[in-house]
């Protein structure tokens, strides 16, 4: 069999399995021949599991979840439209830590860009204690820049997952700022930090002498999603800060915790914090 045929043939089969085992959607369904976008399969409808006892109940604990639940099998193999899935997901995560956030988003956000001490993605994943640091010129930019002494510093950081700062900042973002405003809280200058890690905060809360820095930074992606963001928040940090010392807002979006929503909540805590001059295990709430 040449090359040309055997790809035919599975594609053929993933045409075939796609059909019988899932409802067909106008962007999902395929010609005879073709492979099918599984991304545009609503997997959450998918009874994959033949034979179910109570199949109404199994698609009802698949529609409140982003688990594989009931992955069936072909023999001691995964099927192929399963497999299949399985590969995007994973490209996408890999996609979520590799890529870089847009510069057309941090533009229409008005956010400047500085830069950890990690001089590349590859040092970033390698080198976790540069991603900590600013080194003196980032520092002096960060000064230049924004507000001295602010109450609430906010900043954005990809961290792991740039696709999360891109799918939530839009929503996020003015949600904490509106919130401040209406806590009479005075904010700083928020910025984008590229190659950020959590510990960062700190450095920048020293810079620019901060009360409560809150950073908001891509989660490490699974094969559920790779546009989970989190919130870490501290008062009164400092380089070295016990981490039991930091406040966290995680599991943001779309399928988590609604942006806009954690966005007025972390706007609440951070009023908070300065009231009661703490921060993580501390802050009483």
């Amino acid at each position: 069999m040449t090359n040309d045929n055997l790809t035919e043939l599975v594609a053929r089969i993933v045409a075939e399995v796609t059909a019988k085992e899932a409802p067909c959607a106008s962007s999902a369904c395929v010609s005879e021949g073709e492979v099918p976008d599984l991304s545009a399969v609503d997997f959450k409808t998918v009874l994959d599991v033949p034979n179910a006892a109570d199949p109404e109940e199994y698609l009802r604990m698949k529609a409140r979840t982003e688990a594989r639940l009931g992955v069936w099998r072909a023999g001691p193999r995964y099927r192929t439209k399963t497999e299949l899935r399985f590969r995007a997901d994973h490209a996408a995560a890999m996609d979520a830590v590799f890529t870089d956030v847009p510069e057309e988003l941090l533009g229409r956000m008005g956010l400047f860009t500085v830069t950890s001490k990690c001089a590349s993605k590859d040092e970033y994943l390698t080198r976790p204690d540069l991603g900590r640091q600013l080194d003196d010129e980032t520092i002096k930019m960060l000064r230049d820049k924004c507000t001295m002494k602010p109450q609430v510093q906010v900043f954005v950081s990809d961290g792991l997952s740039s696709t999360a700062v891109a799918a939530n900042l839009v929503d996020i973002l003015p949600a904490i700022m509106q919130g401040l405003k209406m806590h009479q809280v005075q904010a700083g200058t928020p910025f984008f930090l590229k190659y950020g890690r959590v510990g960062a905060m700190d450095a920048v809360t020293e810079a620019l002498q901060a009360e409560v820095t809150v950073v908001l930074l891509g989660e490490r992606p699974g094969l559920a999603s790779g546009e989970s963001l989190s919130a870490y928040m501290t008062y009164g940090g400092y380089v070295g800060i016990p981490e039991a010392n930091r406040t966290v807002v995680s599991n943001i979006h779309r399928g988590g915790t609604n942006p806009a929503e954690a966005g007025a909540h972390i706007a609440d805590l951070a009023a908070l914090m300065l009231k009661q001059k703490a921060s993580g295990l501390d802050l009483k709430l």
